[in-house]
């Protein structure tokens, strides 16, 4: 018995990617399944807004700091538990923050007062904090080298949530009342399991991880180099995640103001926008992993300019078609990002996705909350116009560095 698990144990040490390192698919589909619910969770939040604008007579800026709230909980804390979790794997925090999703979510639908709002917000958020760093590792643990696969195929899930929460919103809560906020703590029961049980894959894993945290970077760039790098993403994904926020927290409003729909048919415009941009993603990590990360990156932001900048003067029409079409192109640059930014850091997976999926978030959180209030001003149709032309930022992807992986 002692020889017949030496090799493993040896494997396991000097992480082969070969025999160490297969693809899981079964491991990177629940933690896409998982994604799934935790962002479904939270798109219940801006879905039911003109709900809570409604209720509780909320201001525009209002319902920014509620965004805010939760984007700016999950962005401070995600950097920080990927950092650390980096250097102490934790495995039970998965499921633990996946509890506190439950408990955010089941309080959105009984609080009764806009601080408590902002407190159930913010519960949401901290969960995000822990869901995306540990699962986002346990993806690429999983990925056997195919690291673009893996990171969209976890990706999609998240955005096919995204897109399914106002649907479901619309059919459950929207006609019914705040209190059916109540049944999607259901689905946050469901994940607590499925996360518990990537968990205890990711334990049985440890060793693998180790090997992994210690692999030294291939890419011959200088620290100086990196840093730009990294710098230049992280204004990539600023003008990415801004003008996302606008369609995301506003589409609806922007909709029922131009075109007169109601709040129900307003929500389908956004799932089908939503449903374009889980596509988008899907298919922007293997394509990443074919012709390169810098070029889906390139592609995928300044690409969609002309579109962002035609919609505020489309019909409704051409506003459901420019929507799918800029969430599909627009949707495909994360995926890349946050592996070529994995690519620069190695031995650093956690901290690398929690420092972008915060950046998401944060910059989302922040963009929500100054789009509320310029909406507030200036009218939401202006907010349209001004948000065209931040895509014009991929122009700085001229200067990011090869990394020699394709």
């Amino acid at each position: 018995m002692a020889l017949s698990t030496a090799p493993s144990s040896t494997h396991a040490s000097t992480g082969a990617p070969s025999q160490s390192s297969p693809l899981v698919m079964r491991i990177i589909a629940a933690c896409a399944l998982a994604h799934l619910i935790n962002d479904l969770i939270q798109a219940v939040l801006p879905s039911i807004y003109p709900l809570l604008k409604a209720n509780y007579g909320l201001s525009f800026t209002q319902v920014g700091l509620i965004t805010l709230t939760f984007q700016i909980t999950a962005s401070l804390l995600q950097p920080a538990v990927g950092f650390y979790t980096d250097r102490k794997p934790m495995p039970n925090l998965l499921p633990l923050g996946t509890l506190c999703t439950l408990v955010g979510i089941v309080m959105l639908a009984y609080v009764g007062s806009f601080p408590m709002i902002l407190l159930a917000a913010a519960l949401v958020g901290i969960g995000s904090s822990t869901f995306h760093p540990e699962t986002s590792r346990i993806a690429r643990l999983a990925s056997g080298g195919r690291f673009g696969l893996a990171q969209s195929t976890f990706q999609v899930g998240g955005n096919a949530g995204s897109a399914f929460g106002p649907l479901l919103a619309a059919a459950i809560i929207i006609p019914f009342g705040q209190g059916n906020v109540v049944w999607f703590g259901l689905f946050a029961l469901f994940a607590v399991i499925v996360t518990y049980g990537l968990s205890r894959w990711y334990r049985g894993h440890l060793a693998l991880f180790k090997a992994k945290a210690g692999q030294a970077a291939t890419h011959g760039l200088s620290r100086n180099r990196v840093i730009g790098a990294l710098v230049v993403l992280g204004l990539l994904v600023f003008s990415k995640y801004f003008y996302m926020a606008s369609l995301t927290s506003y589409f609806t409003f922007y909709l029922i103001e131009k075109f007169d729909l109601s709040v129900a048919s307003s929500q389908l415009y956004l799932f089908l926008f939503l449903g374009a941009v889980a596509a988008g993603t899907f298919f922007g990590g293997p394509i990443g992993d074919r012709i390169g990360r810098k070029a889906v990156i390139w592609f995928s932001i300044l690409g969609v300019a002309p579109f962002t900048l035609a919609l505020p003067y489309a019909d409704l029409f051409w506003t459901s078609v420019l929507s799918v079409i800029i969430g599909f192109i627009l949707a495909s640059a994360f995926s890349a990002i946050v592996v070529y930014a994995q690519e620069l850091v190695p031995g650093n997976v956690g901290m690398i996705a929690g420092i972008f999926f915060g950046l998401m978030f944060g910059f989302g959180g922040i963009g929500a909350a100054l789009l509320g209030y310029l909406a507030d001003i200036h009218g939401i149709e202006y907010v349209y116009t001004l948000c065209s032309y931040l895509p014009l930022f991929g122009l700085l992807a001229i200067l990011l560095p090869s990394t020699r992986k394709r």
